[in-house]
């Protein structure tokens, strides 16, 4: 895979906090939209999505909303993040998409959340806060909030940004870092964080901007996608799911103005791709076929990129996060196949 490195296992985690990041954050998500489709040479099918609500505008103290991390909780709501929230506002929020009520879960003085997922052992919201360099849960309500990872890792300060959990509660994250064009050398990794000890370690260094990251079916294999160089890694793990043992560049995306954002993968194995910088969803069979190209109607002004999916579990309801100076919202669409746990949120 070119200049990635994979890396078995590592110290563990020094304590710090790293911040001052956020401008970083906004000026990802920060770029032009493009107006025109882009179902790519291949011509796949294009299936268009349609608006289910309205859930935040752009906020005056940042100048953006950026909705992210979307996931189900046991009580049907879907939960998600506002990225680009400034202290006090909603930072997580809960939609009834029945009802199209909003409701704050939680909110503090200065993470960046960038994504959310419900652990299949605690119950409880995982979150990762992208400028402390930190990842945190609370309760289904947004009580208890308690920091669960933080800190330099081998020398350097997280930025975690996505996250996806195993069968047994260990969380397998995203560590973003940009890459300068041309110059600088990838510096992104893939972290591990054991769910009873919370001990980090580092799977992948070298990475390009890691950014999604979902379980393949077998749950033996990680999707990690790359936003800084537009492409889709498939990491086979050991029988611990405790290192990589092999890997490879799987998908190549031809985004144009648009980079791969965050991802989520439905029963029959197919990757859902986010995108940044358009708003729509690319969706590839394992293989590697690009099948769907999700888009927003051409009306639907002001968005700019659909960075997130989560698939309702058990069905084919498919749900994602599209932003952009128009303001945050939430489309649904058809998946292929059925959600499942891997599928909700990340």
């Amino acid at each position: 895979m070119g200049a990635s490195r994979y890396v078995g296992r590592t110290g563990g985690i020094a304590l710090g906090l790293g911040l001052g990041v956020l401008a970083a954050v906004a000026g990802c998500a920060s770029g032009d939209a493009a107006s025109e489709s882009a179902a790519g040479p291949d011509a796949a099918e294009v299936v268009t999505a349609e608006r289910v609500l309205q859930v935040t505008s752009v906020h005056e103290a940042t100048g953006m909303t950026l909705l992210e991390g979307p996931t189900f909780g046991e009580d049907g709501r879907l939960y998600l993040v506002d990225v680009t929230a400034p202290a006090g506002e909603p930072k997580v929020l809960a939609v009834d998409l029945d009802s199209q009520e909003v409701g704050t879960v939680f909110t503090d003085s200065a993470g960046a959340y960038t994504s959310a997922q419900f652990s299949p052992v605690d119950g409880r919201l995982y979150l990762t806060d992208y400028a402390g360099g930190r990842i945190v849960s609370v309760t289904p309500d947004g009580d208890d909030p308690r920091t669960v990872a933080e800190g330099r890792v081998k020398g350097r300060a997280m930025h975690p940004d996505d996250l996806a959990f195993d069968e047994a509660g260990n969380m397998f994250v995203t560590d973003s870092a940009y890459t300068p064009y041309p110059s600088a050398e990838p510096a992104g990794r893939v972290l591990r964080v054991d769910g009873g000890t919370g001990r980090v370690t580092v799977l992948a260094d070298d990475q390009p901007n890691p950014n999604g990251i979902s379980f393949d079916v077998g749950g033996d294999a990680l999707w990690v996608s790359h936003l800084d160089v537009n492409r889709i890694d498939r990491l086979v793990l050991d029988q611990d799911a405790t290192a990589i043992v092999s890997g490879h560049t799987a998908i190549h995306v031809d985004g144009g103005v648009a980079q791969t954002d965050s991802n989520a993968v439905d029963a029959a194995g197919n990757v859902y791709q986010g995108m940044h910088g358009r708003p729509e969803i690319r969706v590839y069979g394992p293989d590697g076929t690009h099948l769907t190209t999700v888009s927003i109607p051409k009306e639907d002004d002001g968005l700019q990129s659909a960075t997130n999916i989560a698939i309702r579990p058990g069905t084919t309801d498919a749900y994602a996060t599209v932003s952009g100076p128009a303001g945050g919202f939430v489309y649904r669409f058809d998946a292929l196949a059925e959600g499942t746990r891997q599928s909700n949120g990340g």
